[in-house]
């Protein structure tokens, strides 16, 4: 197996190439700017980690010393008017450091293009970037590639966004645009087998997925994947990358100077002209991945109801298409959360007895007849309401009902997590967990409510529901306080002063203090 840098290793594409690097057996040792952000990601501690900036040479050979491949994933897309210029010298001291220290070979992946007349700022850097490597003497090889279909992309992203955001939607000509998305585990494959392939070969590789469509099928079909209606697309002649790139600006979260050159890319076509790659790289033995499976493997996680990667900043890493959680913010779909937290007179154990007993006839410890009306308005949609009640008044285990939810996660003695099985656009969980505080007897209790909507429905339905959220989620900290520290009582024989019952709680988001409400 081979030594091998990787540079981008923060970025999507390097973050999930690196895992995949390490499970083929070679050796790995990542170069950026600043080591610190690494730290979060599950491989870290199986790589050398080396700081230092692609623009400066000398620091280039250092990292590059003994390296037989070095894959060149970084770019400057939104950086600024002189990006360009920046990932030009970039490149060139890069290809000078490569050749300096005898590497076997450069492998770069840009982007995909018919023609280099009259394009984009950002394909064009992208090309002139891959024309620098090959010219230099080191053996490069380039990869272009159009939209790479994978959680965690700014191009799915942003395609995830606008799909689900918008039913009816006029869009620019550059919905009829061709295009050949691949998924990222066809990009990875592509990447990891250039690692081991021997010779000399300096040459570009157009690389893509069996399906060449415009961004409005693409559209449609996402939705069709999604479970989502049929998208409307009605395109407008008028509009022009840069009002397209504020349009999308306003309608998704993806920051506008990322949105702006994914725009202006997607005027191009970007159909490959040839698969020579497999003479080198063979494809898989079922084919390559089509941008429906594709699809479908982005929204895997969401749709199997596992939070746990994704949205508990867990770090286990999933599947190439799965979200991170080091991916940005706005990656993965959207998610609104309502999180509350209080510190409790109590230890940990009375607040952890009151967390499990919640629901059935304990009920919810916040206003019951707005529970009650919840649950008559599910039973009337065709969903469980209330009635499912809880198995046992004390005990809760892994895939127990507990009335309209169902336990998704037990971690005993600090994190309860009930999955919703009512009626709604979207998916919903609600989290609670204990805490030992810094003082002895005292308890961090934290609640969370996420809701993960379906569709433009599902987004107006948690705005319509905020207000209610406010009241019955901000009662339910202070109720249940108050219910552990009586527990305590009970249980140690003392009583529960004034000043403990009053205590007030953390702020929530709003910078109000949750659970302030009079107990009902």
């Amino acid at each position: 197996m081979a030594n091998v840098l990787v540079t981008g290793a923060t970025g999507y594409v390097g973050g999930r190439l690196v895992p995949e690097l390490i499970a083929a057996g070679h050796d790995v040792t990542c170069v950026v700017r600043r080591p610190e952000r690494l730290r979060d990601y599950p491989w870290v501690r199986q790589v050398r980690v080396r700081a230092g900036d692609v623009t400066d040479a000398e620091a280039m050979r250092r990292a590059l010393s003994g390296a037989k491949v070095a894959y060149y994933l970084v770019h400057s897309m939104g950086g600024g008017r002189r990006f360009a210029e920046r990932d030009r010298w970039a490149a060139m001291a890069f290809a000078e450091a490569a050749d300096a220290v005898g590497v076997g070979r450069i492998v770069y992946l840009g982007g995909l293009t018919r023609s280099r007349e009259k394009l984009s700022a950002h394909m064009a850097s992208r090309g002139e970037v891959g024309d620098i490597f090959l010219r230099a003497r080191t053996p490069a090889v380039v990869l272009r590639a159009a939209m790479i279909i994978g959680s965690g992309s700014a191009s799915f992203e942003m395609l995830r966004y606008l799909t689900e955001r918008l039913p009816v939607m006029t869009t620019p000509k550059w919905v009829s645009s061709p295009t050949q998305p691949i998924a990222i585990r066809d990009t990875l494959r592509y990447l990891v087998g250039w690692a081991s392939v021997p010779g000399t070969v300096n040459r570009a590789f157009d690389i893509g997925g069996p399906d060449v469509l415009t961004y409005g099928e693409m559209m449609r079909r996402y939705a069709a994947a999604a479970g989502l209606p049929q998208r409307v697309i009605i395109p407008v002649p008028v509009l022009t990358p840069w009002l397209s790139s504020q349009w999308v600006g306003l309608v998704t979260p993806v920051p506008a100077n990322i949105a702006r050159p994914l725009v202006e890319s997607l005027r191009h076509e970007a159909v490959c002209t040839e698969h020579d790659i497999s003479q080198y790289v063979p494809d898989p033995p079922d084919g390559l991945i089509d941008f429906d499976e594709a699809v479908r493997l982005a929204l895997r996680r969401v749709k199997q109801a596992d939070v746990a990667t994704r949205w508990s900043s867990a770090s286990t890493p999933g599947a190439p298409s799965d979200p991170l959680p080091t991916d940005p913010a706005w990656a993965g779909g959207s998610l609104y959360t309502d999180e509350r937290t209080r510190e409790v007179a109590a230890p940990p154990g009375a607040v952890w007895r009151v967390i499990t007993g919640i629901g059935g006839a304990n009920g919810w410890y916040s206003l019951p007849t707005a529970w009650r009306i919840r649950g008559l308005i599910d039973r009337l949609m065709g969903g469980v309401g209330l009635r499912r009640g809880r198995r046992d008044p004390d005990r809760l285990r892994v895939g127990d009902t507990v009335d309209f939810w169902r336990v998704e996660e037990i971690q005993p003695g600090r994190l309860l997590r009930l999955r919703a099985e009512m009626r709604l656009p979207g998916l919903a969980w609600l989290e609670l967990s204990a805490e030992p505080g810094r003082e002895p007897g005292r308890t961090v209790y934290r609640q969370r409510a996420l809701f993960h909507p379906h569709g433009l429905l599902g987004h107006l339905y948690w705005l319509s529901i905020a207000p209610f959220h406010r009241l019955i989620f901000g009662r339910m900290p202070g109720n249940i306080a108050r219910a552990a520290q009586a527990r305590s009582a009970r249980t140690t024989g003392t009583h529960v002063t004034r000043a403990n019952r009053e205590a007030p709680s953390a702020p929530d988001r709003t910078g109000q203090p949750s659970g302030t409400a009079p107990q009902p």
